[in-house]
């Protein structure tokens, strides 16, 4: 278990209608199996899948919305660790549009030029996962335990974070 994961997070939107004052951010560390269980998403194509079907895999969740600044903000390097992880098939990347509009997410990520995958939630998530705050981005282990829970914009190209989520999907 990964027991050295610092993050400074920046401004955060709550996904409360109007209400999208910046919040502090926070990072949390702890570990649960049993607030993935019945969590489920779909894709584009409307194709749906449970957490639970990932376990075995490093799952890097993030929650968020094309109207929020922050998100906007930590997308290009959320793209940049993605593509550092494009050949290992032990992490799984999941961008959870939480304003659940494939309409505007996916002619987002394609005007900005990013491969990141965009999936809608199905099924309720449960606090330990969302909140509310936007964005928040959760780091699941192979066991489906929570490593990491990030609220706020965050550099996800960090040498830190790479090195982290590198250990992760060597573990056994």
């Amino acid at each position: 278990m990964v027991t050295n994961f610092f993050l400074v997070g920046l401004a955060s939107c709550s996904n409360k209608g109007d209400d999208k004052k910046s919040q502090k951010p926070e990072t949390e560390i702890s570990a649960s199996t049993s607030v993935t269980e019945n969590v489920i998403f779909q894709d584009v194509q409307g194709k749906t899948f449970s957490l639970n079907e990932l376990k075995g895999k490093v799952v890097f969740i993030n929650f968020w919305a094309t109207w929020c600044p922050p998100c906007i903000h930590e997308m290009p390097s959320i793209n940049k660790l993605k593509s550092t992880f494009d050949e290992n098939e032990n992490i799984v990347f999941l961008m959870v549009d939480m304003d659940q509009n494939f309409k505007k997410s996916i002619p987002f990520m394609e005007k900005n030029k990013y491969n990141l995958p965009v999936y809608i939630p199905k099924s309720e998530i449960p606090g330990e996962l969302f909140s509310g705050a936007l964005p928040t981005t959760i780091i699941l282990n192979k066991n489906g335990e929570i490593e990491a829970r990030i609220l706020g914009g965050q550099d996800y190209s960090s040498p830190t974070i790479v090195k982290t989520l590198k250990e992760l999907t060597e573990e056994k």
